[in-house]
């Protein structure tokens, strides 16, 4: 009877093993289709590049997501004003931006480039240390980009994102800017799937085009009743009348009664 009742053990045993999915599960099994958008969706806790070098489509941690429509307006009621600082970290120019920041007791929006966030970690945390916030505003700032297909600013934004993030040691990455303006409805979804606010302007000071200090300030005031979002330059060149301009249009817009704000994210 023992004789038996082995025999009956091992022949379950053997049938088990041989039956289809018998043993553990597959490390490589087919992962959730990819979304509406095309790209390829990676699982829960990943955000880096595919093998294919393709970025991921879902946040990297559990980020809430935000509005994908452009913002434009202020945190704080009232009469209040985002100042965005765009193109940087710059090795010479940020810390002079911040200084001037500093000095009038205002946070601004800090719209980095990735590569310039990775080389200037430094900065990053600098920026995030003083109060200030990050936008993603792309690897190569091609203004181009939203002519090119999804894959394309899909890596663009995300790779910056990924960038910005190990530069500032994890802080949050509360916008999306795209270079020049060129949003697509993909690319604000995607930012929006991050937890990025894509974020637009209402002011642009021309500072990047080096007009002079009383161009630019002119520029703000004469624009001040198109909107709070206000654009400044830290990086792509020579920002010394940026310093200069923005230390003036601080204390203009104190003086006329305006507050200082950020974008709203939701």
């Amino acid at each position: 009877m023992g004789v038996a009742v082995a025999v009956v053990l091992i022949a379950a045993l053997v049938s088990a093993l041989l039956a289809p999915g018998g043993g553990s599960r597959d490390a490589t099994a087919a992962s959730p289709a990819g979304d509406q958008k095309g790209g390829s969706r990676q699982p829960a806790g990943t955000h880096t590049a595919s093998p294919s070098h393709t970025p991921a489509t879902t946040p990297a941690t559990t980020v809430p997501a935000v509005p994908d429509s452009i913002q434009h307006r202020a945190e704080a009621p009232g009469r209040a004003v985002n100042i965005t600082i765009d193109d940087g970290p710059d090795p010479m120019w940020t810390p002079k931006v911040l200084q001037v920041l500093k000095r009038h007791h205002v946070h601004a929006t800090f719209c980095m480039i990735g590569p310039q966030a990775k080389g200037n970690p430094e900065l990053v945390r600098r920026i995030v240390a003083e109060g200030h916030r990050l936008c993603d505003h792309t690897v190569t700032h091609d203004e181009s980009m939203d002519h090119k297909p999804f894959a394309y600013q899909q890596k663009e934004i995300l790779d910056a994102l990924d960038m910005i993030e190990d530069a500032s040691g994890g802080a949050p990455v509360q916008y999306y800017r795209a270079p020049g303006g060129a949003f697509t409805p993909a690319s604000r979804a995607l930012a929006a799937q991050h937890g990025m606010r894509p974020l637009g302007w209402n002011i642009d000071t021309k500072d990047f085009s080096r007009p002079g200090v009383g161009t630019i300030v002119a520029t703000l005031k004469s624009e001040i009743h198109n909107g709070p979002t206000i654009l400044f330059h830290d990086g792509g060149g020579n920002r010394s009348q940026t310093v200069t301009a923005l230390d003036q249009s601080l204390t203009w817009l104190a003086h006329q009664g305006y507050a200082f704000s950020f974008p709203k994210v939701r």
